[in-house]
């Protein structure tokens, strides 16, 4: 795959991730009752939903444009492995082993994401010479 072909397939694997959580987070924030309710429903305190749905937005403005990638996308696993977890654990049911194998599959591309970096059409691309001179500079 040559450079321009790499740098697209990041960017737009970047764009598909956050768009799941985007989507979500303002979902959430227009069924604000009924998800606390759902939550709630598997034993979490609804008072956690602005949590959630800040890192569900804010990790995914940071995938989307490549900011603190690296974290954002550790943090997204866990919380795409929580998700897994702890609302699809029936996986008796086919719906949910779909869901909780579909959450499974997210976190492990943001593992992924984690490892390797935003790629160079991100924030974190173009922050990282900044970031070197300031290590040289410092005793």
């Amino acid at each position: 795959m040559n450079t321009v072909s790499r740098n697209i397939a990041d960017l737009l694997g970047r764009i598909l991730m956050a768009a799941i959580f985007l989507v979500a987070g303002a979902g959430k924030i227009g069924a604000y009752a009924g998800t606390q309710g759902y939550m709630q429903g598997h034993g979490l305190a609804g008072a956690l939903l602005p949590l959630v749905i800040a890192v569900e937005i804010g990790g995914a403005f940071m995938i989307l444009t490549g900011a603190w990638t690296r974290i954002a996308a550790l943090a997204l696993a866990g919380f795409s492995a929580l998700a897994a977890v702890i609302f699809h654990a029936d996986i008796g049911d086919a719906m949910q082993q779909i869901h909780f194998l579909k959450n499974l599959a997210i976190a492990g591309g943001f593992l992924l994401l984690a490892a390797n970096g935003a790629g160079a059409w991100s924030v974190d691309a173009r922050r990282a010479p900044a970031i070197g001179e300031l290590r040289r500079a410092l005793p």
